[in-house]
């Protein structure tokens, strides 16, 4: 029943079988063998689709409801409700996933030796159902109304540049001034405008630019301002030690991007089992300290 529900979700026996661990022909017998023992078509499938028969589309949906009982049952049965164990499948935003988040994720795994964490790093949005995603750590809105979205910090946003892009002019003081420069953008966020507030006033400041480079990484755009390309709007903590060095001259300091959300979101359900339940309970305390802590290192240099 378990390799049932994955199947669906997944869209095809071998992207369950990819997930599961395990190889199709195991995925296609199990399948046959609950088909058989329920004396039910659940599934019809040819070459190049599959979809639920009408009998498959109620097993589906009690399917997901014992399994969750069943679930809710065994900790219980085995004293161990509160006791994390199993695998969690998390999606992270590449440059807070290799960097500063890894710190939480290993406080986790020692607290917990019973439970194994598959860490992935992409920056698009997750989709929890067909890549069998049980959290997301997501930096943006969220507008997807059938997951839970847990607020838990805001990313400062500054503007940088390498001295080389200044060499001859006067140092920038005003909004105004950098759009006559070059600039680079992150696309996930920004690609031919950005507006600056500035921090006292609360006056907003629209720049328009046709960007020299336009790229999705953090990392990449951070690499091409350190090699004096261009401009750019980024996250505070991942700029902190370039600006240390000198490589990235934080600008217009008085001015600043609106703070991107970042969110825990996972799926709505009945029941969250014991690991994702403490892994949410830590986050929630740890990404906002690690952000603090960037902070605090950038305002002590």
């Amino acid at each position: 029943m378990q390799t049932f529900v994955r199947i669906v979700d997944a869209g095809s026996l071998s992207s369950a079988a990819a997930q599961l661990g395990t190889t199709q022909p195991t995925v296609s017998r199990r399948l046959q063998a609950l088909e058989r023992s329920l004396g039910l078509r659940l599934l019809q499938r040819s070459t190049h689709a599959m979809k639920l028969t009408e009998d498959g589309v109620r097993c589906y949906e009690r399917a997901k409801e014992l399994l969750a009982s069943w679930e809710m049952f065994e900790s219980d049965l085995r004293g161990a409700g509160d006791e994390p164990e199993g695998s969690l499948r998390v999606v992270v935003p590449h440059a807070f996933g290799q960097q500063l988040l890894v710190g939480p994720l290993t406080e986790f795994l020692n607290r917990h030796a019973r439970v194994s964490v598959e860490w992935l790093l992409y920056d698009r949005a997750a989709d929890f159902i067909a890549d069998g995603i049980d959290c997301a750590i997501h930096v943006g809105e969220v507008h997807d109304p059938s997951v839970v979205a847990i607020r838990v910090a805001e990313v400062p946003r500054i503007v940088v540049a390498a001295p080389s892009v200044l060499t001859g002019l006067p140092t920038p003081t005003h909004p105004d001034e950098l759009a006559r420069l070059p600039w680079l953008s992150l696309r996930t966020f920004y690609r031919n405008e950005v507006s600056l507030t500035h921090v006292t006033t609360g006056e907003v400041q629209p720049i328009a630019f046709h960007p020299r480079l336009s790229t999705d990484s953090l990392y990449a755009i951070r690499s091409a301002a350190v090699n004096g390309l261009g401009i750019c709007v980024a996250s505070a903590w991942v700029l902190h030690e370039d600006i240390m060095q000198g490589r990235l001259l934080h600008l217009v300091p008085r001015w600043q991007a609106a703070p991107l959300p970042m969110y825990l979101v996972y799926p709505y359900a009945r029941f969250y089992p014991a690991r994702l339940r403490t892994f949410v309970a830590l986050m929630r305390e740890r990404i906002p300290a690690a952000l603090a802590a960037v902070r605090r290192g950038s305002d002590d240099s």
